[in-house]
């Protein structure tokens, strides 16, 4: 049985683990503790069944591990991804106990942290960093996007039903979710997953990025985007011109496009960050419909990764 208290005393095995160090770990907790008890007193329904509550928040039978050790649990999940009945064994749980221990954790895990483009109103327009994050070739530049593909088992009900998942990208069946970072590499928005066969410039579309950037603000993306910006302001999306027969790129396009790829390589730093935690790199197992809340989880992990040690970056050369 996983014990903190020897994982404590093995560093390198504690990152393996969990993607986190002791140290960090304590840090979370310190989060974790009181957002888990606001979570749990505000419930209205109960841990199992998720029925209508009827007592307070607190009775019924204890749990069988404290809470630092359910964090722990969700952990070792994201980082490691072991079946339910792997998990249960692990910490001296039948499987139904561990899913539930799970998916109580991930929920206060999600709420963490705040990815501020997510929401339909952003009310006063935050600054867009030091000035240190702020692009000198690019100043509007206020988000990096791109969308990651992660694959799942095919689905069942038949053609109809598996078409919508497939790829042709990857010639898989997968889930598809868009990426925005910061040009210091903080996620500021996650899309809830959409079937794989959703291209690129319809998913921004549908999540409305771009409508909730400020007045001079702009987004940047890669060369499958174009024709993203079409109802938007001038300048609003920065990406880099399509070499054509017709309309070649020409010696300073060619420029202009190498010096975006090297801004744009601080969200492909951050997608590597996610896939850092094997439940967002291998075939995801779970509901199709539990995945944001995955992604979402594992993002505030790597923003508060981020926060300690900033992604690289590469800017102009001089």
């Amino acid at each position: 049985m996983l014990r903190l208290e020897q994982l404590t005393g093995k560093p390198g095995a504690f990152v393996s683990l969990t993607g986190l160090t002791p140290a960090a770990f304590e840090g979370l907790c310190a989060d974790f503790l009181p957002a888990y008890q606001r979570h749990r007193a505000a419930a209205d329904t109960t841990r199992r069944d998720r029925q209508p509550r009827r007592r307070a928040p607190g009775a019924g039978a204890p749990f069988a591990l404290d809470l630092r050790h359910r964090l722990l649990l969700a952990l070792v999940w994201l980082k490691v991804y072991p079946t339910f009945e792997v998990l249960g064994l692990l910490f001296g749980l039948d499987k139904g106990n561990a899913r539930r221990n799970l998916l109580a954790a991930l929920e206060v895990l999600e709420s963490l942290d705040d990815f501020p483009f997510d929401r339909p109103d952003r009310g006063g327009r935050p600054p867009r960093g030091s000035l240190a994050e702020v692009m000198a070739d690019f100043p509007a530049v206020r988000l990096i996007i791109d969308s990651k593909e992660q694959r799942i088992y095919r689905p069942g009900g038949g053609h109809a039903a598996q078409k919508p998942y497939y790829s042709g990208k990857k010639r898989a069946h997968t889930l598809k979710t868009q990426l925005a970072v910061t040009p210091g590499g903080l996620i500021e928005s996650i899309s809830p997953p959409v079937p794989g066969s959703v291209n690129d410039v319809r998913l921004l579309r549908e999540t409305g990025l771009l409508g909730r950037l400020g007045e001079g603000e702009a987004g940047m993306t890669d060369k499958g985007y174009e024709g993203a910006d079409k109802g938007y302001p001038a300048g609003v999306l920065v990406l880099p011109k399509k070499n054509r027969k017709r309309n070649p790129c020409t010696e300073a396009d060619q420029a202009r496009n190498r010096l975006i790829s090297r801004y744009r390589v601080v969200v492909e730093h951050a997608i590597a960050q996610l896939n850092r935690f094997t439940v967002l790199r291998q075939v995801y197992r779970g509901s199709r419909l539990r995945h944001g809340q995955v992604s979402r989880a594992v993002a505030v992990l790597v923003n508060r990764r981020t926060r300690v040690t900033p992604l690289k970056r590469y800017g102009a050369v001089a």
